[in-house]
């Protein structure tokens, strides 16, 4: 499949037009057209309805694959442009809202870093595709295990860090007294869906044999602060590390006591890091 071809189709299925889609990507509307063509009969079945523009049954099935197909084609030219390189003296470091801990922060070089704070199923794929550095994922896990990330590219991954996990109550919530609680305790109060900004209730669910833990607000920010302000409020609980949890004004950190969790960051880099990115992955001891 030319990878061309494969990118037209993404975008016309994305902006439903093929003329905003050859606007998108610099073709002419003709261009487009015989893109699609091309495609359809390559895979020998049509892909797209023409009015209104939409994907047939075979065009959903392409674009399940296109995003993947496409992320590693750009990984792969990422990687090597990536030898080919000189070593760059900036850093640009990827990294979710709960991965910038106390010791990464501590780490990080005087000068010369952009951090980007970014969707956690982003960061893999800024990694792979050269847009940053290293990157910084976290999530939750059993102690000393591994994250289970998309398999964007071959990327390295390295844990640098491990802390308790605690939910974030109101300071008038029944339970904000005990010194612990039990994760199934709470697994029918009401939550906080903030994928982006806290540990996601998806990874909660899996955690408790895949059930409970109904939100009752969505946040789709990056925001901690926000989050923990939402918390404290009352519009519903959130799972935080430690350190981010505590010292909330008007909510309360129990730590969690059941199952064993912990979060869990690790450093992930492309090939082997030089220069900036060097550095750090050596201060964050994570290079054999």
């Amino acid at each position: 499949m030319d990878p061309h071809l494969l990118r037209t189709f993404v975008a016309v299925a994305r902006l439903a037009s093929f003329s905003e889609a050859a606007r998108d990507l610099g073709y002419t509307q003709s261009a487009v057209s015989q893109h699609i063509a091309a495609l359809e009969q390559d895979l020998g079945a049509p892909l797209l309805t023409r009015r209104p523009v939409a994907p047939t049954a075979a065009g959903e099935r392409l674009l399940e694959h296109a995003g993947a197909l496409l992320l590693r084609l750009d990984a792969a030219r990422a990687d090597v442009r990536r030898l080919a390189a000189a070593p760059d003296h900036g850093l640009t470091l990827a990294a979710t809202a709960t991965a910038l801990g106390p010791a990464v922060v501590a780490a990080l070089p005087s000068a010369g870093v952009t951090v980007r704070v970014l969707p956690r199923d982003a960061v893999p794929a800024a990694v792979a595709t050269g847009a940053a550095d290293l990157g910084l994922a976290d999530g939750l896990a059993a102690p000393s295990d591994p994250l289970r990330l998309p398999d964007v590219a071959p990327l390295t991954a390295y844990g640098v860090g491990e802390e308790p996990v605690c939910v974030l109550l109101p300071a008038a919530h029944p339970l904000a007294r005990r010194p612990q609680v039990r994760l199934g305790d709470l697994a029918d109060a009401r939550w906080l869906d903030a994928p982006d900004a806290g540990l996601p209730l998806a990874h909660l669910r899996a955690a408790h044999g895949g059930h409970g833990f109904r939100p009752s607000l969505r946040y789709e920010g990056t925001d901690v602060r926000a989050l923990t302000a939402l918390a404290a409020a009352g519009h519903g609980l959130t799972l935080l590390p430690r350190t981010a949890a505590g010292a909330v004004p008007g909510a309360v950190a129990v730590p969690v006591s059941s199952p064993r969790l912990v979060h869990r960051t690790e450093l992930l880099y492309a090939g082997r890091p030089r220069g900036a990115a060097a550095a750090l992955a050596d201060a964050l001891g994570t290079r054999p």
